[in-house]
């Protein structure tokens, strides 16, 4: 006798649990990330002159962390039409990309990426000056 698989319904909601360990998830994935960054921000804020200063240091790096957020969640609906399209070509996408980072790890193992830079910075010397 056949068994059938027990299909999960994708369309219903998950819940507050389910949410929740989505969050953990997510936190446990980005703590490396985001916590030597914003430990170095709470210690500029701290020696700030001015309590508000330092507020103001902590309120812009949440608005860069958050209006991304933002407008990821804005665009998810339109973003999911445009999947839905592209689908048949994304094989060929995940292709080329397999063999740009096939090329990319040649040129590191071949020392053609310092050359890329040097000729980079000689060509567009501006690019010295960012960072």
């Amino acid at each position: 006798m056949l068994q059938r698989q027990k299909r999960i319904d994708v369309s219903k909601p998950v819940g507050l649990w389910g949410a929740y360990v989505i969050g953990l998830a997510f936190a446990f994935g980005w703590t490396p990330c985001i916590g030597p960054i914003l430990a170095a921000i709470l210690a500029v804020a701290a020696s700030e002159q001015t309590v508000t200063k330092g507020a103001s240091l902590l309120a812009v790096y949440s608005l860069g962390l958050g209006i991304p957020f933002m407008i990821a969640a804005f665009a998810i609906e339109p973003f999911a039409a445009f999947l839905s399209r592209f689908r048949n070509y994304l094989h060929r996408v995940e292709q080329a990309m397999g063999a740009l980072l096939v090329l990319t790890g040649i040129a590191f193992l071949t020392g053609s990426i310092n050359q890329m830079s040097v000729w980079l910075l000689e060509t567009f010397p501006i690019l010295g000056k960012i960072g």
